[in-house]
């Protein structure tokens, strides 16, 4: 089965051996059948936040194919339990129609239910750490499902516990949890939670702080994000990718004066602020589309090219190879590298390549 064809970017070779788990005992018996036998292993959802080596993945992928959501009426809101493969935008649009607030500004995102607690995903304000309340989980080292708290998961930028608990460096492919089903605590208002993200709060005509009908502000976050080509479409190039492929640096307060007032940093902890990776990407030279200009058209041949609508994805555009689209990121690393003083790190999770 070639990973490239289960990838939102597109590219990557061939897995030596695969599992469509259609069930959660069924993804359960695939991984717990690779560990005893200590073959390599590569657990999949929606491929959207994942780089695939070109050489594909010697081992086992397990991919969740199980999907599915169920209601529960609870004192302070309602639960509502996601399986692991659920769609993560068709469970968005269904809570939304269900006037339930919570994860409308979280529309638009690609990939699985079940994904978005390993690096607690986030857009215009808005995280799962703020309505999740507990992960059903395989725990391969315990052998056995276990429930993890919000508390537990211990979430931070783009990061949690199941996250960590990736090596990488020991090559390490698959968390030691494996989600199964995820539970939101929701609010059956009607409206949307207060708009926290001040574009978004233009885009809705209201004040940064206010709320509005919860379909609006779901058109509206999925217009936002189609205008930077972070909603698929097969005939949008802009959309091959794995969305944005920098997190935004967290860097110490006295970095922050090296740089032109203009540049927009928030607070993020004591003495530390967060940066925008896409304005240092912008201001150090590399615009929408590079890799495409007649100048630059040796770097992956123009196979490969930030997005034509947003400087945070590098974008496969019909042909590209895994190395093309590194080949452009490493050359984005180093220039904000050269230029800010600051280095960049990958929020796809790399297998069997390096940036």
């Amino acid at each position: 089965m070639r990973l490239a064809d289960h990838t939102t970017s597109r590219v990557g070779g061939t897995a030596e051996h695969w599992v469509t788990a259609t069930s959660e005992a069924a993804a359960i018996e695939a991984i717990r059948l690779a560990d005893e036998n200590h073959t390599p292993l590569l657990v999949l959802g929606g491929g959207s936040n994942t780089l695939m080596a070109d050489a594909g993945f010697p081992g086992t992928v397990v991919q969740l194919a199980f999907a599915g959501m169920k209601k529960t009426e609870a004192a302070d809101g309602v639960t509502v339990r996601m399986a692991a493969g659920q769609d993560w935008d068709g469970a968005v649009a269904w809570t939304v129609a269900q006037g339930l607030s919570g994860l409308e500004a979280l529309s638009g995102i690609p990939g699985s239910a079940g994904a978005t607690p390993v690096q607690n995903v986030g857009a215009y304000g808005a995280d799962v750490s703020q309505s999740l309340v507990s992960v059903r989980a395989w725990d391969r080292r315990a052998g056995s499902v276990v429930e993890l708290t919000n508390a537990e998961l211990g979430f931070g930028y783009r990061d949690s516990v199941i996250k960590q608990s990736l090596a990488p460096a020991e090559g390490a492919t698959t968390p030691r949890w494996v989600v199964l089903s995820v539970d939101f605590r929701l609010r059956a208002t009607g409206t949307a939670a207060p708009v926290r993200y001040a574009q978004l709060a233009r885009a809705l005509g209201v004040q940064e702080g206010d709320t509005a009908p919860l379909a609006l502000v779901r058109d509206e976050v999925l217009s936002l994000r189609a205008g930077k080509g972070m909603v698929l479409d097969a005939e949008d190039h802009d959309t091959w990718s794995t969305g944005s492929f920098f997190t935004n640096p967290i860097v110490p307060e006295t970095l922050r004066s090296r740089l032109p007032e203009g540049a927009p940093a928030f607070r993020a902890g004591e003495g530390l602020v967060k940066l925008s990776a896409a304005w240092l990407i912008e201001h150090a030279g590399f615009g929408k589309g590079y890799g495409l200009g007649e100048a630059e058209r040796h770097l992956a041949q123009g196979r490969a090219s930030l997005s034509t609508k947003h400087t945070l994805a590098v974008t496969n555009r019909g042909e590209a190879s895994t190395e093309d689209l590194l080949a452009i990121a490493r050359t984005v690393r180093d220039g904000v590298e050269r230029t800010w003083g600051v280095r960049l790190h990958p929020e796809p999770v790399l297998v069997g390549c390096a940036l």
